[in-house]
């Protein structure tokens, strides 16, 4: 297996416009699961094969929570500005 220190490849160009609006910690994050359902797909073994599965879901729920995070910061910081 891979050491995460390997960089994942890069998403495919079409994905990456989609994905400039948003963190680049979501960015990696999206990156990271596409990289494991990739190595999840060539895998032969089924115990290997469901460990990339289960990284993919771990990198999957962890952008979801950075996005989360970034839209509640924008609503904070719109709704602070608004009773000011």
């Amino acid at each position: 297996m891979r050491h995460w220190s390997d960089r994942a490849p890069a998403c495919e160009p079409n994905k990456v416009q989609m994905l400039s609006n948003v963190s680049e910690h979501v960015r990696e994050c999206y990156e990271h699961a596409e990289y494991c359902a990739r190595k999840a797909a060539a895998q032969t073994d089924p115990r290997t094969k469901q460990d990339y599965l289960d990284l993919e879901r771990h990198w999957l729920t962890l952008a979801r929570s950075y996005e989360f995070s970034d839209r509640l910061t924008d609503f904070s910081a719109t709704n602070h500005k608004a009773i000011r």
